[in-house]
Parts: structure tokens; sequence; C-alpha cells
């Protein structure tokens, strides 16, 4: 798979909720090796859509396409198979568990047989440790509790978790929202670092500031509806927080502010 390709596709995708129309005919690629930044603000339908992505809804109309192929993920389970991963706002880490420990959550590596089958705690360590070196954290002991790392740090093992395991897009929701701005450059870097390893990455997030710097394509959603897409360079910061805070409407206006 070159870098570049089409990995995941939304087709026209609508989805209702009895009399709410949640996203109506939204489109959204993912390509390898890119960043596509889905920005919007609460109730434009960014959890929707990125629910349909990862098999929790399937889509009244429209559809997915993977690798070009039609596809339908009946369960997060069917995503999870075929190599989407979501990473929710929220995490699923044990916060008391250790970091190695959180890295394999529910695969351990095990040794030995029978009732002298345990997990190979030595491998685990090594591999956890190694995966962080990767993206940049340095981190000796991981046997220390997940709950002592930063929120930051603590996001970064989720992904790299969701990497190693053969993640080939991964769906980051909000990933900088409760963060300072030093932990959400970390976070921000490692998605750097896991472009570069030809993954292809949907970044859900409000915040232009955190999109743009590591963004190549952009789609905006409003009411369920794509407001606008562009890829890097085609808009300027400002342009895109006023289309995020009052859409084409007040671009206009701003417009014809300036020319009176």
């Amino acid at each position: 798979m070159g870098e570049g390709a089409c990995l995941l596709e939304a087709v026209a995708v609508s989805k209702r909720f009895g009399a709410v129309e949640a996203l109506r005919g939204v489109s959204l690629q993912v390509r390898a090796g890119e960043v596509t930044c889905l920005l919007g603000d609460n109730g434009a339908g960014k959890s929707t859509l990125i629910q349909i992505l990862s098999g929790v809804f399937l889509p009244d109309s429209g559809g997915l396409r993977l690798e070009g192929e039609p596809v339908k993920f009946r369960t997060p389970a069917d995503a999870i198979n075929r190599g989407i991963c979501t990473v929710y706002q929220d995490l699923a880490i044990v916060p008391l568990m250790s970091v190695s420990r959180n890295f394999w959550l529910g695969r351990e590596p095990t040794r030995g047989r029978g009732v002298l089958k345990r997990i190979d705690s030595a491998y685990a360590s090594k591999v956890a440790r190694d995966e962080l070196a990767h993206i940049g954290i340095d981190l000796k002991d991981v046997k220390r509790p997940l709950g002592t790392l930063s929120g930051g740090q603590r996001q970064c093992v989720a992904i790299a978790r969701a990497a190693y395991f053969g993640a080939t897009v991964l769906i980051l929701d909000e990933p900088t929202a409760a963060l300072g701005v030093r932990e959400a450059t970390i976070v921000l870097g490692f998605i750097g670092h896991a472009r570069e390893r030809g993954l292809g990455i949907v970044l859900i997030t409000h915040n232009p500031q955190h999109a743009l710097p590591v963004g190549d394509s952009f789609v905006v959603l409003s009411h369920g509806e794509v407001l606008a897409g562009f890829r890097k360079g085609e808009m300027k910061a400002d342009e895109l927080e006023l289309l995020m805070a009052g859409g084409a409407e007040a671009i206009k206006l701003e417009k014809t502010i300036l020319d009176f």
C-alpha cells in the first residue's frame, strides 16, 4: 500500500435518530500517511460520523469503502479486525495498572503451558518501553502505574498500543481537549510520528490551532453537513476559526464590514 492511497472512505453518509437528522450526505477520505482533521462545534455530527467509521452505528444511507471495496462494520470488533482503531477521549485504560499492563491490556504475552502458563512480564515491559521510546517517550520504568503519567503521555500510550496491534487507520477523538499547551504538543508530535509510519489518521477536534499544524486535509461539519473541505494551505487560521464560529455567512459579513 503506497503512501497517499485511500484507506477508508465515507461516501454520502446519512444518519437519523428519530426526528433528528445527525448526518446528511457526509463524505470523507482517510489516506495512508496523512492526517484528516474533522472539525466542528458541539452538535456538528462529529461523534456520529466516527461511530459509523468505527462500527458503532450503520449509516441509514451512503456507505463505507475500505481500500476501495464496499464494507459494512456491524460492530466495533468488525472495524478493529479490519485495522480501524478508535481512541476515545476518555481512553480505555486502568490508571492503577502499570504502563506495561495497559499497553497490552487483554492481549498479554505469555510463556509456559498449562498450570505453568504465566504472563511474560519481561517481554511485555521491553516491547512497551521500546514502542514508547520510538515515539519520543523515554520511560525507563514501565511498571509504574499509568495514572502517574501526564495526560499527554497517557494519550500517547493508548495511541501507541493501537498502532502496535496493527491499526492502519487511527481515529482520535478530541485527544488534546483536556490538555495544556505542553501536553497537547506531546500528543500532536506523536500524531506526526504515526503519520510518518504510513498510518491514516482521523483527528477529531474543535480547535483549529491544534488541527492546522498536523493536518493534511480538513473537513468542517456543521449541523450534520459538510460546511467546507480543503487541503493544507488552502485556508488561513483566522478564516477557519471564523468559518467554525459562524459559517460562510460570517465570512461574508466580515468581508462586507472590511469593505465598508
